[in-house]
Formats: structure tokens, C-alpha cells, sequence
């Protein structure tokens, strides 16, 4: 189960846990925008207070279907950590929204979904 699931199994037939590392400070930030030139790094742009952001981190974590080879998932509490999560838009030039799924490869933001169009299937697609 993810870090996020609260005990719920995943409700997909093929689930995988999705192991979340998390962000906190702009130098992991950086590391992480370097690792994605190994191996793609999505980041979740998590806010507590909203009810949609829980929904997309509940679908994300319910229908996982991809492994650690594949995709490091990199969680960030955007409401306690502002400051990376602006960091993060200037670095990858997008514009900030909350709740936001961002797939990075090669330094380069190259999926970016907010709200209701978060789901695996998009950052499968282009990964």
C-alpha cells in the first residue's frame, strides 16, 4: 500500500504500491529534476485543505499500475511547502495549480494535469 492509502487496498486487479518519496526543500527539488535524466520522476502537488486534491491522490494511489523501474512517484505537501512548489514552476515552466501531477524526464516537465485529469493512464502515456 502507498504511504497515503490509510489501509485501503488498492482497487485495481494489478495495483502496485505506490512508494512515495517526499519533497521538502528546494535542494530535493533539484536532485529530483536531475534524477529524472535516469529514470522519469512524477511529482504530486498535494494541498491537505482540498477535498479534490485528496480525490486525485486517492485515484493515483488506488489504480497504480506502474513499478519503481518505471517512474519514481515524489510527493509534495504544497500548503506546508509553498515555497518548493513555486521553485518548481519557475524551474520547470508551468504554471502552478493545485492539486498538480507533473511528469519530469530529461530536466523537462514533459505531462503536467491538474484537478479531475489526474490519473495513471496519463503519466503511463507519456512516459
Amino acid at each position: 500500500m502507498g504511504l497515503f492509502n490509510f489501509g485501503k487496498k488498492n482497487s485495481s486487479s494489478n495495483a502496485q504500491p505506490l512508494r512515495w518519496q517526499r519533497l521538502d526543500s528546494e535542494q530535493q527539488l533539484n536532485e529530483w529534476i536531475d534524477a529524472s535524466h535516469e529514470k522519469p520522476v512524477m511529482f504530486f502537488k498535494h494541498s491537505t485543505r482540498c477535498s479534490i486534491s485528496s480525490m486525485a491522490l486517492s485515484r493515483l494511489e488506488n489504480y497504480w499500475n506502474l513499478n519503481d523501474e518505471e517512474v519514481t512517484p515524489v510527493y509534495l505537501d504544497l500548503i506546508q511547502y509553498r515555497p518548493v512548489s513555486n521553485k518548481m514552476a519557475e524551474l520547470l515552466n508551468i504554471t502552478h495549480q493545485s492539486p498538480q501531477i507533473l511528469l519530469v524526464k530529461n530536466g523537462e516537465c514533459v505531462y503536467n494535469a491538474s484537478h479531475n485529469q489526474i490519473d495513471v493512464e496519463g503519466v503511463k502515456q507519456n512516459l
